[in-house]
């Protein structure tokens, strides 16, 4: 760990070189940085009594390729986003873990019991009891620690804040108690363990992975225990376009059974092929079958499943594009993938609610400025939220004038990918 006035001197100085490997060269943009990291080190210091600790940044995700693949075992592109969560944190020598978070009232978890707590579901100590107690069961090393956190990932933006607090508390536990030993992968599977068995939310592993490894990377989930993770040589920084996120509105609630709608007609498809999941057909399998079996799984579900087989070869063709350095063809298949979710996955807008459509306007408006030059696609699970962008240096005011237009200063989201992924900060 680093001397916290060490720390605080070399923020003081602007000399911290690792700032711009996560944040970039905008010189106002790392001032910010620096001013952000040391309020979060006065707030620690008023909480807790310590000379020594860690600093801390995990990001937030953003899905490029496969959308609504993950479920049925196929493939999605993702990447790390410069908007990311900063923590401090110092071992305090007892079974107690004490965290205050930004804008929320501090919370303990007693680590002399490790089993799930009814009463904790959907909160952050049931997240943190989780990820200790699979550490554990792993044979990790865990014990108490005091931290401060600034959750910087907007909630509700479809960037993962919730992803990126599991792996957070992962590599805290990790550096503190078990020299940095805990792998990227393996981080991000105990925070989706612990988000499935103690918070009681059935997520899948593109979130936990993309914000614990960082860059672009894809990611097959043909045998879901063991996903195959690997990093896509590119660099975003200089193609010189901006990733846009922007959030159109309309609530997620109510919307369980929309999402729940999607791999559970999916997988109709795929059982009625004699498998459990889409990963396991072929496009020409669901094709030759669609006479016998179009009457009882419906014509969405058989929709729904060209999607997935065409995202899911997408995902591959988009990783070759990238690594060809053809950005342009990459960009044309961002296009398609949008296309694809909005005609045959049909997860723009609620079935029950059509008069309110933010996601479809929000699309609409990019095409109008983006088209030929840009791209533009759903971002995240649909129905309602967010949207996705990659937008040209000289159309981005243009294009966030006009989003923000419709819906609101400050919607739109101008971020970057990031090369780094959860990690302790250098100082």
């Amino acid at each position: 760990m680093t001397s916290i006035r060490l720390m605080v001197d070399k923020l003081r100085s602007g000399n911290v070189p690792f700032l711009r490997e996560l944040y970039g060269e905008d010189s106002e943009v790392l001032k910010q940085q620096y001013v952000d990291y040391l309020n979060l080190i006065g707030e620690f210091q008023e909480l807790y009594p310590h000379e020594t600790a860690g600093l801390f940044s995990s990001p937030g995700r953003t899905e490029i390729g496969g959308n609504h693949t993950d479920h049925n075992h196929g493939r999605v592109l993702a990447g790390a986003v410069n908007l990311d969560n900063i923590a401090i944190a110092a071992v305090n020598h007892s079974n107690l873990i004490q965290i205050k978070s930004a804008g929320y009232p501090q919370f303990s978890v007693d680590l002399t019991s490790l089993e799930v707590n009814p009463d904790e579901q959907f909160t952050s100590a049931a997240l943190v009891r989780g990820i200790c107690a699979r550490l554990k069961q792993l044979g990790y090393q865990i014990g108490g620690f005091d931290a401060c956190i600034t959750g910087r990932v907007p909630k509700g933006s479809g960037l993962s804040s919730s992803a990126s607090f599991e792996v957070l508390i992962g590599a805290i536990v990790s550096e503190l108690f078990n020299d940095g030993k805990l792998d990227a992968v393996e981080n991000a599977i105990v925070g989706q363990y612990a988000e499935n068995h103690y918070f009681g939310k059935p997520c899948g592993l593109m979130d936990q992975t993309a914000c614990s490894v960082g860059g672009l990377i894809s990611i097959d989930f043909k045998e879901p225990a063991n996903p195959v993770v690997q990093k896509v040589d590119f660099n975003f920084i200089d193609t010189g376009y901006a990733l846009v996120i922007t959030d159109t509105g309309g609530s997620h609630a109510d919307l369980n059974d929309e999402y729940a709608s999607l791999p559970i007609e999916m997988k109709s498809v795929a059982s009625q092929l004699g498998s459990n999941f889409l990963r396991e057909v072929s496009l020409d399998d669901i094709v030759t079958a669609i006479p016998q079996i179009r009457e009882k799984v419906g014509d969405r579900a058989l929709l729904r499943s060209y999607h997935f087989q065409q995202d899911n070869q997408r995902v591959s063709e988009q990783v070759k594009a990238l690594e060809s350095d053809n950005f342009d063809l990459f960009l044309q298949m961002v296009i398609e993938s949008g296309y694809s979710s909005f005609m045959y996955n049909q997860n723009i807008y609620p079935v029950s609610n059509v008069a309110e459509q933010g996601l479809s306007l929000g699309l609409a408006l990019s095409e109008m400025v983006l088209k030929g030059r840009g791209a533009w696609r759903v971002h995240g699970g649909g129905f309602a939220g967010t949207i996705q962008a990659f937008v040209p240096a000289d159309l981005l005011n243009k294009y966030v004038t006009t989003l923000e237009h419709v819906f609101g200063s400050g919607t739109c989201h101008k971020l970057f990918i990031r090369s780094k992924g959860t990690c302790r900060i250098e100082i």
